[in-house]
């Protein structure tokens, strides 16, 4: 599994972005597709997380009603649509795999990555 997240970019507070996640070679419609983000200095973290069967969603909480992760009809594709974008959402964007059977929040459970996309909010 080849991962390329798109979609990053500059944009104001109050903003809205769109990221992509699309995977190359093996389809990833039968996985849990999870994004993270990792800010200078600190810590990668969880943002949200879509299982392989589209009905179970979690989001982290600061991200809750702005933020909304879904798939395209083909399930190759999965998306960060964010709104109301504050400059704390500033952060390298990563979106990943999870091959197992539960969606999980913590890094380390997630097998493939993808390169990351620079989300920047200005206040």
């Amino acid at each position: 599994v080849q991962l390329q997240a798109s979609g990053g970019g500059l944009v104001q507070a109050g903003g809205s972005l769109k990221l992509s996640c699309a995977s190359s070679g093996r389809n990833i419609r039968t996985y849990n597709v999870g994004w993270f983000r990792q800010a200078p200095g600190k810590e990668r973290e969880f943002v949200a997380v879509l299982d392989w069967s589209g009905r179970n969603i979690y989001y982290r909480e600061s991200v809750k009603s702005r933020f909304t992760i879904s798939r395209d009809n083909t399930g190759n594709t999965v998306f960060l649509q964010m709104h109301v974008l504050r400059p704390e959402d500033t952060a390298v964007y990563y979106c990943a795999v999870d091959t197992g059977y539960v969606p999980t929040v913590q890094v380390e459970e997630y097998d493939y990555w993808g390169q990351g996309t620079q989300v920047t909010v200005s206040s």
